[in-house]
């Protein structure tokens, strides 16, 4: 919002940008929940609420002063969709996931260890922090890179964990799965979008009007038979 509002970028410009800023603050929340040579995941979580509370406010105030081509671009980036996405994206995208989805790969072992609580992760010869940190660096790298392709897609990422393992169990690694159910449902959100409604519609706003009370549902049921999501 800020590249289209305040500089008046566009493109492939715009997706760098974005992808910059999503690590610069995701590296930004890490710092300031890293206490005592740890960042516990509460602090980070609550951290996090508040910096995104912060660039909401932002994004709020660019928005404000947009002129109506520039809000309308920023809106369309801002609710999630493919009608720009170009091959340039995909390839860009791919080579991502190659690279940051390989890297999280190779943590598996760790981060299963890491479940056990820091000291009997530490025990089993983990090095937590830095396993953290990779995992953080890598997971938003890859969140920021898809991000920037298409806006951010409403919960996308919430949904596709949990399909995944109610599919193909929770052992192991749910990376993989999740990535393809993840794409199963953009692709169904965007022909439902597209076809479904009698006005073509962001593939965003069809997730987001389908996940969250699949969400609600999730939550609900957790609270009834315990466990995760």
């Amino acid at each position: 919002a800020v590249a289209i509002v305040s500089f008046s970028l566009g493109g492939l410009v715009v997706s760098w940008v974005a992808v910059a800023a999503g690590v610069g603050v995701a590296l930004t929340i890490y710092l300031l929940a890293y206490r005592r040579g740890t960042a516990a995941g509460t602090r980070l979580i609550l951290i996090g609420i508040g910096v995104a509370a912060m660039m909401q406010s932002v994004i709020a105030w660019q928005l404000e002063r947009a002129t109506n081509f520039q809000l309308a671009e920023a809106l369309r980036w801002l609710t999630g969709s493919l009608n720009g996405a170009l091959w340039r994206d995909v390839l860009v995208v791919l080579t991502a996931v190659v690279v940051l989805g390989g890297a999280v790969l190779l943590q598996t072992r760790a981060l299963a260890a890491a479940q056990l609580g820091d000291d009997a992760a530490s025990a089993l010869g983990v090095r937590i922090e830095r396993t953290r940190l990779l995992t953080i660096v890598a997971a938003v790298g890859l969140v920021c890179v898809a991000t920037a392709a298409s806006g951010p897609i409403a919960f996308l990422a919430l949904l596709s964990g949990p399909i995944a393992a109610r599919v193909v169990g929770s052992r192991g690694s749910l990376l993989v799965p999740a990535a393809l159910v993840g794409a199963l449902l953009t692709l169904v959100a965007d022909f439902a979008g597209q076809y479904a409604f009698g006005t073509r519609l962001p593939v965003g706003v069809v997730t987001g009007i389908l996940g969250a009370p699949y969400l609600l549902y999730l939550i609900v049921r957790v609270n009834r038979v315990g466990g995760t999501l």
